[in-house]
């Protein structure tokens, strides 16, 4: 997180809880996870309506996990405005109610969430 994130947290204890009854099994929650910890380590919140998956590799590169549009098309459905997916995945014909933000490193999905996202007054946050 240092090197790629900004967030120097070696010298924590990080634990994390999902909730009861669900399961990682794959490895796109990475993407989720750190946005995760670099929200409570900065104390702001994480837009409502902003969907994140993605593996995150040791490089910082923002790799695509299997299903990603299919992910994207259910999330639209679930009332989400905005993901953040690999550059490589966003889709050539837009969705109609879903921006998509194309980055390649954590460091550019960090900026996009941090100064477009959360700053704009007009998103609730969770």
């Amino acid at each position: 997180m240092h090197r790629h994130g900004g967030l120097q947290i070696s010298d924590q204890d990080v634990f994390v809880n999902v909730v009861g009854g669900v399961k990682v099994t794959e490895t796109s929650a990475d993407l989720a996870l750190l946005f995760s910890l670099v929200s409570s380590f900065r104390n702001r919140p994480l837009p409502r309506n902003v969907v994140v998956f993605d593996e995150v590799g040791l490089a910082g590169e923002i790799c695509p996990v299997p299903s990603g549009q299919e992910r994207i098309i259910e999330a639209e459905k679930h009332g989400f405005k905005r993901a953040i997916v690999p550059y490589a995945k966003v889709p050539q014909k837009p969705l109609p109610n879903m921006q998509l933000f194309g980055v390649k490193k954590l460091s550019e999905g960090l900026t996009r969430l941090w100064k477009t996202l959360i700053n704009r007054r007009s998103d609730k946050t969770v």
